[in-house]
């Protein structure tokens, strides 16, 4: 191979081990890549990890009873850094157990694998188990106490006060909040980023409805009733805690014959593109960017790279605009 890129032996360990503090040209490189390619030449991986002491390999972790949503995201883009940076991503699945979960991550050990990533979905608080601390590991959605391990997650105080602001830059003044599981740590992050956003509006989020439901269609449902039967006036947009439950409020309000938007905007949370997507109207709502984060994840641990940050690393999480919100309709004697 050295002979056909005119290059020598050392050159082509280079460019195929990616040897760091080696300076080596992009022409000589694809010369490299370009005899690769002739000569159909695959690295013997359990050679290259015995003499570099790694195996190229992280273990993925899903700490849940399956693979859902949030797992096929991140596991999504977690495996194409992977890819790119010439490692394999072995996945497991602890079924929610952390007696499991002990066992899976001694297993991938003894396999060498290099680095961890521990996901699960909705985020939470987490034991993870002790042999992790043997190699890099990253938290994905989830956090210790101490922080002993780096986590990666959601900005959901940024999301839920930038959907307010959405809202209230169409005009609205008057919303209501029914948000998820008073417990999760989502729920309590999104909802302080709705108040966030009130008060710089010089709103007061105590003159502004909150109900709390359970992330399911069947709650956004029944809340969205109990306004309906609330004297007064309907507030001019509802934030539901997921998409499924702004689906739950759509359906009430179609039932109630109350348009969407020309009556009441509805936001979601989640971008579930199989409902937000399409159902009508379409459904505006915030993105939680589960993909960027595994990819993310990958970057950082990159299998023998260099040290993963500490701390928490919050990501962004886009508002979507689609169908279901637009300017509140003027109101009789405003």
């Amino acid at each position: 191979m050295a002979r056909l890129a005119g290059v020598s032996p050392a050159t082509v360990s280079f460019v195929l081990n990616r040897t760091p503090g080696q300076t080596i040209s992009d022409e000589t490189r694809q010369r490299v890549l370009r005899a690769v390619a002739e000569l159909d030449y695959r690295p013997n991986r359990a050679a290259q990890g015995l003499r570099h002491g790694r195996s190229a390999t992280i273990g993925f972790v899903s700490h849940d009873s399956d693979f859902g949503v949030f797992a096929a995201a991140a596991i999504k883009g977690a495996h194409e850094v992977s890819i790119r940076h010439g490692n394999l991503l072995l996945l497991v699945n602890t079924g929610g157990s952390t007696r499991q979960a002990a066992q899976l991550v001694g297993e991938l050990l003894d396999r060498q694998a290099d680095a961890l990533i521990f996901a699960v979905a909705g985020t939470k608080s987490v034991v993870v188990p002790e042999e992790a601390a043997r190699v890099p590991t990253v938290l994905l959605n989830c956090f210790v106490p101490d922080d002993a391990f780096p986590s990666i997650l959601p900005d959901e105080v940024r999301g839920g006060r930038e959907a307010t602001q959405a809202l209230l830059g169409l005009g609205h003044r008057d919303i209501a909040y029914l948000t998820g599981t008073t417990s999760a740590w989502a729920t309590k992050a999104r909802l302080r980023g709705f108040r966030e956003a009130l008060r710089g509006a010089g709103l007061d989020p105590r003159n502004h409805t909150v109900l709390s439901g359970n992330y399911h269609a069947d709650s956004g449902h029944e809340l969205t009733r109990k306004l309906l039967r609330h004297r007064g006036p309907l507030p001019t947009a509802i934030m539901c805690g997921n998409d499924r439950m702004a689906v739950g409020a759509l359906l009430a309000l179609l039932e109630a014959g109350v348009r969407v938007p020309e009556d009441v905007s509805v936001m979601g949370y989640d971008d579930q593109f199989e409902l937000a997507g399409e159902v009508r109207p379409t459904l505006s709502t915030v993105r939680l960017p589960y993909d960027a984060m595994g990819r993310l994840a990958a970057e950082e641990l990159d299998a023998g790279g260099p040290a993963v940050q500490t701390g928490r690393t919050l990501v962004h999480c886009p508002v979507v605009l689609r169908d279901s919100t637009a300017a509140p309709a003027p109101r009789a004697g405003a």
